[in-house]
């Protein structure tokens, strides 16, 4: 999953060389979402998205090594996000208040990151596009798989386990990413295909993650409405 680090302090400004790679690699992320989104995965090639950028197929696989990897190169950025904001909360949270507000307290700066690449509805387009592609699927829910590992390690190491031994982690994590595919599941069925709508809907399947593992749905009232954050 492509690489994002935050570091204490201002980052030096990256030279002349780097700043190019980067324009170039941006510009092919850009140009290959737009045609996915226009084309259909199957529709575009790697030759497309090199032409759209003006480049030769060898510079594409300079940046990426499939058309897969630069279709899923932004939410691999999402993905990043997350296991950092895991990392970073407070050690006396409980692991699920911590996956939870690990994804909702950093919503704004995922929405950031995106937006400095490409615009944001493009990129809740493709989510449509992942959601009815098989192959993109498949990936997208291999790398899912990956990302439960990590975030798996950095709940046990969190809370002292050894994640090989101790089930939990990969237990709660497990959990925890079947809520979000069931909010990105709902979410690009429906009609409404903004980012707000994707946030609510994501809040409001996280706050019902106790109340649907501890209580009895028949009776309890609360699980017909969010909880409050």
């Amino acid at each position: 999953m492509d690489t994002v680090r935050t570091a204490v302090g201002a980052l030096p400004r990256p030279g002349l060389r780097e700043r190019k790679k980067q324009q170039t690699r941006d510009a092919l992320v850009r140009a290959a979402l737009d045609l996915i989104v226009t084309r259909g995965y199957d529709g575009t090639t790697v030759d497309d998205i090199a032409a759209a950028v003006d480049v030769s197929q060898r510079t594409f696989f300079r940046y990426f090594a499939s058309k897969e990897e630069v279709a899923l190169f932004v939410p691999g950025l999402a993905e990043q996000r997350i296991t950092e904001a895991v990392r970073a909360r407070p050690r006396d949270e409980a692991p699920l208040e911590a996956l939870r507000r690990a994804v909702l307290d950093s919503w704004d700066a995922i929405g950031e990151a995106v937006g400095r690449l490409v615009p944001m509805e493009l990129h809740m387009r493709v989510y449509r596009v992942i959601e009815s592609t098989p192959a993109l699927l498949a990936a997208h829910l291999r790398r899912s798989a990956e990302l439960e590992e990590e975030l798996a390690a950095i709940i046990a190491e969190r809370e002292g386990l050894d994640v090989d031994s101790d089930p939990r982690p990969r237990i709660l994590v497990a959990a925890f990413g079947g809520v979000i595919r069931v909010a990105e599941r709902l979410w690009s069925a429906g009609d409404d295909l903004s980012e707000e709508a994707l946030r609510e809907l994501m809040r409001t399947c996280l706050d019902h993650v106790g109340p649907a593992l501890a209580t009895n749905w028949r009776t309890d009232a609360s699980l017909n409405r969010p909880h409050e954050t």
